[in-house]
């Protein structure tokens, strides 16, 4: 039986994770691809109840004050939730699954809590085995890395409201600039480390279109097709 293909769309936020998540999965569903598409957190899902908590300031205002082993343990069992009951059985017959954040996600914005490097690799080498050796869950054939600055990110994000509630007060992540700030510096250094594929957002300081990025992302998959 061959397995399918996980493609993954990562970056900050407000830097076009979801349009361009959704362009990819539309062009391929139009090529007559067998394609998913899907994103976390599933705030929607029972499985995230533990990641709203978290991402609210339940257990504290500040992302820092929350051990990164404890938040990532969210985080992942909504992804594993989702694998074992959305796009397991897909994924093994060949489909290409399209993912808005992934593991990924966890490696930037828990990862940068942990500012010595070496405790930061034991980090990430403990929430590869967590992910992808306990739960399981598929190992991505592709990260690519939509790289465009905090500011920019920050300014986009001013005035969108959060997925959780729908309400215009920003989750601990979105609200906390050094915290952003930090996350992009920590992918940045897993982009060659990890074989995750830089998109750069901007071209002479300024951001690309759409469909710039898009073109970018197409050919790319149409490169390891």
């Amino acid at each position: 039986m061959k397995r399918g293909r996980l493609i993954v769309i990562e970056g900050l936020d407000g830097s076009g994770k979801e349009t361009q998540s959704r362009l990819l999965y539309e062009r391929l569903e139009e090529w007559g691809e067998k394609v998913v598409r899907i994103s976390y957190p599933r705030y929607e899902k029972e499985s995230s109840a533990l990641v709203k908590m978290y991402l609210r300031g339940d257990f504290g205002e500040n992302p820092d004050e929350v051990s990164p082993y404890i938040s990532s343990t969210f985080f992942a069992a909504d992804r594993y939730a989702s694998y074992k009951t959305e796009y397991e059985s897909f994924y093994n017959e060949g489909g290409i699954v399209i993912a808005d954040r992934y593991t990924t996600s966890n490696m930037m914005h828990q990862g940068c809590k942990i500012k010595d490097q070496k405790e930061r690799q034991r980090f990430l080498d403990w929430l590869w085995d967590l992910e992808f050796n306990l739960y399981k869950i598929p190992i991505p054939d592709k990260v690519m890395f939509l790289d465009i600055p905090p500011s920019f990110s920050m300014e986009r994000i001013k005035d969108r409201k959060n997925k959780i509630t729908n309400e215009s007060q920003k989750d601990i992540h979105e609200s906390n600039e050094l915290h952003l700030r930090n996350a992009y510096e920590a992918a940045v250094q897993m982009v060659d480390k990890y074989y995750w594929t830089r998109i750069d957002c901007l071209k002479n300081g300024v951001p690309k279109t759409i469909g710039e990025i898009n073109s970018e992302i197409m050919k790319l998959v149409m490169e390891n097709r």
